[in-house]
């Protein structure tokens, strides 16, 4: 490496050069640069940060950042020889791809948290790395301070893991928790959200299930050391839920999530890789993860379950999790030895028809004779079995509110599918997947 020679007695430095200063990348420095003794301490290595590249120069930052760091050359700062380790915050596809890959081809580890940019083309940059000889580390790309890379990648290496299931995305958690305790509708809870710096003034890759999308993509890879990229992903978003199918589920005893999950289909070689909110019993773990949090739920063949909870987004946790990336490559750097690679294969995907779950659904329909028993003639036509049912008044209509045994999808979408033109049948309002003892989905 070419980080300058260690002082007997002192721990050896680490040169560091940043990507992009925006709220995890200031947070980062300003770590780098108060916590320096500190961290040396604690970890033998000293960590310098030497620049940090952004793209307007210009725009105000913590005052605990020095100008002189401040440099918009990204690709120069990448091939600088006094650099020795690239952190990159920039997020998104491009010049992130191009710069990451520069900096692996020059021998040089990158620590990231960019999971859009991992769950498109998170196997060729792995490629890269190993042909180099170093390390490409994201634990901040899924959990944010929660250490959910390195576990599945170190210490459940030798696991078979059969589900990863988790809440990865805390600004839906902060939506959905709010309709549910206060009972407000989604643009209402939304609309909090970014008042409180939760949700983007575009909010779409969250609400949307795009970011838990990228997510899921990235732990079924580690899990089932499979390729896997966000176009594998079944997903869907919170857009459509209603207050009423909310306080519906909390009524029936469930907590509604939105949940990435990725299984191995009856001990492989098949998996499932989706994004859907779903109705979590009262007694499930992730039930009771309120608010922005995170928490990645993890069955293992021999290990049983184990969960991990905390916060999931954040300059400062984030940062957190990057720093600790960033003291395993540098250590791993001056070993001369990366961390350990999973194997990979080609992953094969389960369609989404033929998943198997328990369902919720609530329609409206004419409260006249004859039409429940038509509605769940409907149901058995399509081999979809009926656990239970309440019916709600609505003036000259009723909703109804179905829950079912275990069901194929493709049947379920069928049942929807004729409902919905049923002359009886005004509107099918909610559908939603239902995990729990008898309805886990399979």
């Amino acid at each position: 490496m070419t980080g300058a020679k260690a002082k007997p007695h002192e721990a050896p430095t680490v040169r560091v050069a940043l990507l992009g200063c925006g709220n995890v990348g200031s947070a980062l420095a300003e770590i780098l640069l108060t916590r320096q003794d500190d961290i040396a301490a604690r970890t033998g290595i000293h960590l310098e940060l030497v620049a940090i590249a952004v793209a307007d120069p210009s725009r105000p930052r913590s005052a605990l950042i020095p100008g002189a760091l401040i440099c918009t050359g990204a690709a120069e700062l990448v091939a600088r020889p006094d650099v020795d380790v690239v952190v990159e915050v920039i997020g998104g596809l491009h010049p992130a791809h191009e710069l990451i890959g520069a900096a692996l081809r020059a021998g040089k580890p990158v620590v990231t948290a960019n999971k859009a940019l991992l769950a498109v083309s998170g196997a060729e940059l792995a490629d890269v790395a190993s042909a180099s000889g170093v390390d490409l580390l994201y634990e901040a790309a899924v959990g944010g301070a929660i250490p959910v890379i390195r576990p599945l990648r170190e210490s459940l290496a030798g696991e078979q893991i059969v589900r990863v299931m988790g809440i990865v995305n805390g600004t839906t958690n902060f939506i959905l928790t709010r309709m549910e305790e206060d009972g407000c509708s989604y643009e209402v809870a939304l609309a909090e959200a970014q008042d409180l710096g939760l949700a983007e003034r575009d909010p779409s890759a969250d609400v949307g299930g795009h970011d838990a999308a990228a997510k899921a993509a990235i732990l079924a890879a580690l899990a089932f050391g499979s390729d896997v990229v966000d176009a594998d992903v079944h997903r869907e978003g919170i857009t459509a839920l209603s207050s009423a199918d909310v306080a519906y589920a909390n009524h029936l005893g469930y907590a509604v999530k939105l949940l990435a999950v990725a299984e191995l289909i009856d001990g492989g070689p098949e998996i499932s890789v989706r994004v859907h909110p779903a109705m979590v019993p009262r007694a499930h773990p992730l039930a009771s993860v309120r608010g922005a949090f995170n928490a990645v739920f993890v069955e293992g063949a021999v290990s049983g379950e184990l969960m991990l909870y905390g916060r999931g987004a954040g300059g400062g946790p984030t940062a957190s999790a990057m720093l600790g990336d960033l003291v395993d490559a540098s250590r791993n750097l001056r070993a001369g030895a990366p961390a350990p690679a999973p194997k990979r294969t080609s992953a094969t995907i389960r369609a989404q028809t033929e998943m198997r779950s328990a369902f919720y659904l609530s329609m409206d329909v004419a409260d006249r004779p004859g039409v429940l028993a038509a509605v769940a003639k409907i149901f058995g036509d399509h081999n979809v079995s009926i656990r239970a049912m309440e019916q709600v008044g609505l003036a000259e209509e009723a909703r109804l509110i179905f829950l079912t045994h275990v069901a194929r999808e493709g049947d379920l979408l069928a049942t929807i599918d004729e409902l919905r033109m049923h002359q009886a049948v005004d509107r099918v309002s909610g559908v939603l997947r239902v995990i729990g003892e008898e309805g886990h989905e399979a």
